[in-house]
């Protein structure tokens, strides 16, 4: 039994579950997440609790059981506190600037590089040089802040790039000079 999959969901006050066939509904205070269930898993709504079990234990349903109650609980975390990813700028010249919604990189390149969020992301700007993304989605918010991060990675020589601010860059030496 997948030890993950087992365990029953708690849904905190304020939070709806609609489920109608394979679609699950989450919605809370900071918004609503939809998502589809793969056929093989059976979500069970009680009182306030949910439960995600599965028919059998052939491999790929054991690998959807944790998956499918792991994707549940950070839908309803979303909803209730929402996810956010802090991005550090460490270069000299490189800045942040937010201009309406969308974002302006300047990173050293011949040009500056605006960055336009999806729908549901809110990017901020506390410092010229740290980007916060946030939202309700946990895999959006990943992935813009991994794209924010491509337009300039880390190199490492000098640590000069977008970084994520728990990231830790180890620093290569460099040549050293003849004798």
């Amino acid at each position: 039994m997948s030890r993950i999959g087992k365990k029953p969901i708690i849904i905190p006050q304020g939070v709806n579950i609609t489920l109608n066939g394979n679609n699950l509904k989450v919605k809370g205070p900071n918004g609503e997440l939809e998502m589809s269930i793969h056929p093989n898993i059976s979500v069970n709504v009680k009182d306030n609790l949910i439960e995600v079990t599965r028919p059998d234990d052939l491999k790929q349903n054991r690998s959807l059981h944790g998956l499918t109650r792991a994707l549940i609980q950070n839908m309803i975390k979303g909803v209730t506190e929402g996810y956010k990813k802090v991005l550090d700028i460490v270069g000299v010249g490189y800045k942040a600037e937010l201009k309406g919604n969308n974002l302006l990189l300047s990173m050293g390149y011949s040009h500056p590089i605006y960055f336009i969020p999806p729908a549901g992301i809110k990017l901020e700007t506390p410092t010229p040089t740290q980007i916060v993304v946030s939202g309700i989605d946990k895999q959006l918010v990943g992935l813009v802040a991994a794209k924010i991060r491509s337009f300039r990675k880390p190199e490492p020589y000098k640590g000069k790039g977008i970084r994520y601010s728990t990231e830790v860059i180890r620093t290569k030496a460099g040549k050293t000079a003849g004798k």
